[in-house]
């Protein structure tokens, strides 16, 4: 979970945010590798849950059901970054974009680009409702989804306004979804959870 501060350690005692560039040099320095999963999460590496069968086939089912229901009107982007500022490249379950003609080549996609995060949570559902939440708003990420897996429940949030969404709701397999910025994009809910 995302600490702001140390209570370990003296008050006069700063930390250094770690920048998307330190992040990268980490990387092409072999510090991280690819079997480290992490992500930058104001400026510090966030250890992320490891994937289970369960969370798994919901992101599946969620990236079919985006594609086929959109089909070329969006890029669905499966576990990649999102640069949301030079501190913060969250990697969401899904993340819905704008199209684009190189389709993201050449760079990760911004706060500009996205018209929907996703996060699936099972183990990781107060990070995603508290901390990736009010980050998502914050960043003028216009739409974000989490998908409870345990209680059959995706909460949408919409209209972010400071650190918050202004609309959040909860809806049931039986309730039909849609993307706000993407008229006609409605969906059956249930097919997340079948």
């Amino acid at each position: 979970m995302l600490q702001t501060a140390d209570p370990g350690l003296p008050p006069w005692v700063t930390r250094r945010a770690i920048t998307v560039a330190d992040y990268y040099k980490m990387a092409d320095a072999g510090i991280l590798s690819e079997q480290d999963r992490v992500e930058l999460i104001e400026g510090q590496l966030i250890e992320m849950v490891p994937i289970g069968s369960e969370h798994a086939s919901k992101v599946n089912n969620l990236a079919y059901l985006l594609i086929t229901t959109l089909g070329n009107r969006a890029v669905v982007s499966v576990h990649n970054p999102v640069r949301l500022s030079n501190i913060l490249e969250p990697e969401p379950d899904v993340a819905v974009l704008k199209p684009r003609p190189d389709r993201y080549a050449s760079g990760h996609p911004t706060a500009a680009d996205v018209l929907l995060l996703i996060e699936v949570a099972d183990s990781s559902l107060d990070y995603d409702r508290l901390v990736k939440a009010r980050l998502y708003a914050r960043h003028g990420v216009p739409e974000f989804w989490v998908v409870n897996v345990r209680a059959r429940i995706i909460t949408v949030h919409r209209n972010p306004a400071g650190d918050a969404y202004t609309d959040v709701t909860d809806r049931s397999p039986l309730d039909m979804l849609d993307i706000a910025t993407l008229p006609g994009s409605t969906m059956p809910a249930g097919e997340i959870f079948p």
